[in-house]
């Protein structure tokens, strides 16, 4: 825009200020050649008129010098010539020529011959006068370029005189207006023509302000027009892409139809899912197209667009319907159909939805499969097995139909587990219920309730039906041989056998039956089957036994255990620092104190027995924390760890944590474990020794002596201390046998490395034997009774820092 108005300002003035110059120029051209027409004529006459004057004073001069010389008059004769504007002149005097000035044959000359004139003087000889002129054609070509220099100069000045007027009273008006215009096209509304002119450009500035103010209200007015109308085409436009872009992205399957149910538009997933395209089926009745079944009965499905389009409602599909595609493949679809209305309520057509769920459909199976089968063994769960057997005793109590449940237990699974690692456990649990299930009938339930415990019921069964079955599955198991590797492993399996009938009043009752019966067969030997009765004193203790979890459970919530101490004291050597072995009571709800024996088969059977050991092991280190003078400063607290928490990670992470966490030396404390349940999980056992001996504890194996294979284990496991089993120590003064196998553990124990420690040593005789062997540690009524650790504590000076007491 700028350029543009530079071009203007150079141009404008040039242009207006070139049409009169050039026209003032074409006209004084035409003056010029008039007056030149005359030019020659008016030299020629000037030339004649200075030489008539030029002869005269000539003469004039002769007269009054009549006897001058020659050399005398040409001075005189050069300021004439001069003074007549001639170039020079010949004078004949008295037959005499004479020449003065310039004579050139190119020079215009006049000759004149001179009279004297009546009463006048003759001159002195002065005959005729020769005067030479410049040459007509020269004069004529000096005065027309003299002419056309200064027509050139007044022309040009006149021109810039023009050009500067036209500029004031023209050129600058009508550019400001101009730029007045561009300010404004380029948007800035604020730009107004100059009003305070009185003349036309003022008027013109009113005008055109006006139409600006006029044409900037339509400006506005127009531009809300358009701001609507692009708001309103951009809200139409965004709907409809939003629309399109939903139909095409959407995950389901969309279709519409006019109000006779013709196919009006498909989504790209209905192409998929139908198979067709929608250019071939568009127009085409939606029934004709969309072939849909049910897929248990096979049978023909109503399309719901049909249905919709009849009732006017919004309706569903039912449940298994299955798309046949255009290509025959079937796909199970969940499907919805509204009709379209418009804003009278009249349908003009319906839209249908629907989707592909066979994936939703197969894992909903998968689900529900998971949901009442075991994972690893494709039996029905626990949940499931437990939701037939409430069946199952339903309809005993309404019909009086007589069942029967089969509690079983492996008897040498954690073998396995420990020898062979989980993966073959795994196996042997796969291919205990391939064979169980081929036992039973098709009638009846067998699920795995967890761990290697399954559970078996016989449904419109007998109990000496179920005897037999039971026995037979039994007798199976134990024929069986699972092979793992190297290693080949004998099972067992143990029974309880317990009616379902219409005395049972629920499930609860039937597992407890069903769960001690199992444990009274384990107790009686393994692998056997006991069937419950309702006057067995067996199982009536087992179910006492039970009872017991939710006393112990409340005693742990309570803090209602008790700590009791006894003492291991030093035998032969007396440097050896003083143990204590941790014994645990209840303090029953009604203050009496109950013994260990009444309640810990209850917490081993019913694994609780990690949850109690946690509570010993933080009531001890806590209270060896609070130890920091006097002679038990030294002392080596020994805790019992059962087998149950023996083979727990969790607890071994637990204790790891906790021994690392006390300030107390890990030394101090003794973990004693018993001989049985070393061997029953020796590797476990083994690895529970190690990670806590690379912390300083030390472990005592408890009951040593009492298994057949005692010494084959021994040098597996990393012990400290071997405690030689009471049975042995008890009569080793009268019987020569048990002192010698009090002898011969001590031996080994001590060939080994390993100290040991006599128990049952209840006077002064075995002690004096046991020193005499050089047995290193007693423990026993006759070396302390066990008592309140409170009280040993007090009787050390400590303050009661252990547990409760229930006087």
């Amino acid at each position: 825009m700028q350029d543009t108005t530079q071009q203007l300002r150079a141009r404008l003035p040039t242009k207006i200020t070139g049409i009169v110059f050039w026209g003032t120029v074409f006209v004084g051209l035409i003056l010029t050649l008039f007056q030149m027409r005359t030019l020659e004529e008016d030299i020629r006459g000037r030339h004649a008129l200075q030489s008539n004057r030029f002869t005269e004073a000539v003469a004039d001069l002769l007269v009054r010098q009549e006897a001058a010389s020659p050399e005398v008059l040409s001075p005189r004769i050069d300021t004439l010539i001069d003074a007549h504007g001639l170039l020079g002149a010949e004078i004949v005097l008295e037959n005499r020529l004479l020449r003065f000035g310039r004579i050139s044959g190119e020079s215009h000359y006049h000759e004149q011959t001179l009279q004297t004139p009546d009463g006048i003087p003759v001159s002195s000889g002065l005959q005729r006068v020769v005067m030479y002129l410049p040459s007509v054609e020269a004069e004529v070509a000096r005065l027309r370029k003299e002419l056309l220099i200064t027509m050139g100069v007044l022309f040009s000045a006149f021109g810039f005189i023009l050009q500067w007027i036209l500029q004031r009273l023209l050129t600058q008006p009508f550019l400001g207006m101009v730029t007045t215009a561009q300010r404004f096209t380029v948007g800035d509304e604020q730009a107004r023509f100059d009003e305070t002119r009185q003349d036309e450009f003022g008027f013109l500035g009113k005008f055109f302000n006006k139409a600006l103010d006029y044409l900037l209200v339509q400006q506005d007015e127009l531009k809300d027009a358009l701001a609507r109308v692009r708001e309103s085409e951009s809200a139409l436009y965004h709907e409809k892409e939003r629309v399109e872009v939903t139909l095409h992205s959407i995950g389901d399957a969309v279709i519409t139809t006019d109000e006779a149910g013709c196919i009006e538009y498909l989504n790209p997933v209905a192409e998929r899912l139908t198979g067709y395209q929608l250019h071939e089926v568009q127009g085409k009745v939606l029934s004709e197209i969309m072939q849909l079944i049910n897929e248990n009965t096979r049978q023909p499905v109503e399309n719901p667009v049909d249905q919709c389009l009849k009732c006017g409602e919004i309706l569903e599909l039912a449940d298994h319907t299955v798309l046949v595609r255009a290509d025959g493949e079937e796909v199970a679809i969940a499907d919805s159909a509204a009709p379209i209305r418009d804003r009278s309520g009249g349908i003009i057509g319906a839209v249908m939805v629907f989707h592909d769920v066979g994936h939703a459909r197969k894992l909903a199976r998968q689900l529900s499969y998971q949901a009442t089968h075991d994972a690893l063994t494709g039996l029905y769960n626990r949940r499931e097995f437990e939701q037939r057997l409430k069946e199952a005793i339903e309809e005993s109590r309404l019909r009086g139909d007589e069942h029967a449940l089969c509690y079983l237990d492996l008897d040498q699974f954690k073998l396995v587990n420990d020898t062979c690692g989980h993966i073959a456990g795994d196996e042997l649990l796969r291919q205990i219920a391939v064979l169980l299930q081929s036992r039973i009938r098709d009638a009846d339930i067998l699920a795995r309730l967890g761990g290697d415990e399954f559970g078996v019921l016989l449904m419109h069964c007998t109990l000496e039906q179920a005897r037999r079955v039971a026995e037979d599955l039994r007798k199976t198991v134990r024929d069986f041989r699972f092979v793992h590797e190297e290693h080949s492993f004998e099972i067992g399996v143990s029974i309880g056998v317990v009616t379902v009938n219409a005395s049972i009043h629920n499930m609860t009752e039937i597992y407890s039956a069903a769960d001690v019966a199992c444990y009274a067969a384990k107790d009686s030997g393994r692998n056997r089957i006991h069937v419950y009765k309702p006057d067995d004193h067996e199982l009536k203790r087992r179910q006492g036994e039970m009872r017991w979890v939710a006393r112990i459970r409340k005693a742990i919530e309570e803090d209602r255990f008790v700590l009791y101490s006894q003492v291991i004291e030093p035998v032969s050597d007396p440097s050896l620092p003083v143990h204590y072995e941790i014994l645990l009571r209840i303090c029953d709800e009604s203050g009496e104190e109950v013994p260990p024996m009444a309640f810990i088969p209850a917490a081993e059977r019913y694994n609780m027995m990690p949850e109690v050991d946690r509570w010993v092991i933080d009531r001890v280190l806590d209270t060896a924390a609070t130890i920091e003078r006097g002679p038990l400063r030294e002392a080596v607290w020994t805790i019992n760890i059962s087998g149950r928490s023996l083979g727990e990670d969790e607890f071994l992470r637990y204790l790891l944590r906790r021994i690392a966490d006390s300030p107390v030396p890990a030394s101090r404390f003794c973990f004693e474990i018993t001989e049985t349940a070393a061997i029953a999980n020796l590797r476990r056992a083994a690895r529970f020794i190690k990670q806590l001996k690379t912390l300083g504890c030390r472990f005592a194996l408890d009951d040593f002596g009492s298994g057949l294979s005692s010494f084959a284990y021994l040098k597996n496991l990393e012990v400290d201390y071997l405690k030689i089993d009471g049975s042995f120590v008890r009569d080793m003064v009268e019987d020569p046998i048990d002192h010698a196998m009090v002898e011969a553990i001590n031996n080994v124990g001590h060939v080994m490395n390993i100290q040991t420690i006599a128990e049952f040593v209840e006077n002064d005789a075995i002690r004096a034997s046991l020193q005499a062997l050089g047995v290193n540690y007693a423990q026993g009524y006759g070396i302390g009774r066990p008592r309140p650790l409170d009280e040993l504590l007090a009787s050390r000076g400590l303050s009661q820092v252990a547990a409760r007491d229930c006087g």
